[in-house]
């Protein structure tokens, strides 16, 4: 069964992928097929833990390849939170691509805190209507993430080392 970490960024994916690290009967990635296109876009192995904030955007494909056959996270983090560090980050990665692609802003016309705001409530958005009709599914909170964890752990029937998964989770990954 492959699985799929569903998340805005800035919420813990990074992380996320370092604790799936410890599991045993499954391969993890962080963002690995980010590059390809067409069916390379969704060519996961097997058994495999993938978190690509990314994927977001390509729902409607992910659907067509595994559909209801894969167990999907949604990871999420405090809103506010999530606006203060994408903030920080507005000249590059996705939120330069939503404020310029998809806002068709070539300078910053309002504020990066604004223009996080509504990637982010786009992207959940989005999640929360592809997971409507999913079975396989667990929201995870950045805030409450070793309880979580644990419970996905459980879900997924995952093999390996818990405590040391839970350990990664004390060390913050990609932080800006």
């Amino acid at each position: 069964m492959n699985i799929f970490i569903l998340n805005t960024g800035r919420c813990g994916s990074s992380t996320f992928i370092k604790a799936c690290q410890h599991i045993t009967n499954y391969s993890s990635a962080h963002e690995s097929l980010s590059t390809e296109t067409g069916s390379l876009r969704f060519n996961y192995p097997p058994d495999h833990i993938e978190a690509d904030n990314r994927l977001s955007w390509l729902l409607g494909r992910l659907d067509k390849v595994y559909g209801n056959s894969a167990f999907y996270v949604h990871l999420k983090r405090n809103p506010e939170d999530t606006i203060t560090s994408f903030s920080r980050r507005i000249d590059y990665g996705i939120l330069k691509a939503f404020e310029q692609g998809i806002l068709m802003h070539e300078q910053h016309f309002i504020p990066a805190s604004n223009i996080a705001a509504d990637y982010i409530e786009t992207v959940e958005a989005n999640i929360e209507l592809f997971l409507k009709d999913k079975t396989n599914k667990l929201d995870v909170s950045l805030e409450t993430v070793k309880a979580d964890f644990t419970k996905f752990w459980e879900k997924i029937n995952a093999q390996g080392h818990l405590s040391e998964a839970l350990k990664e989770w004390g060390i913050h990954y990609n932080a800006s």
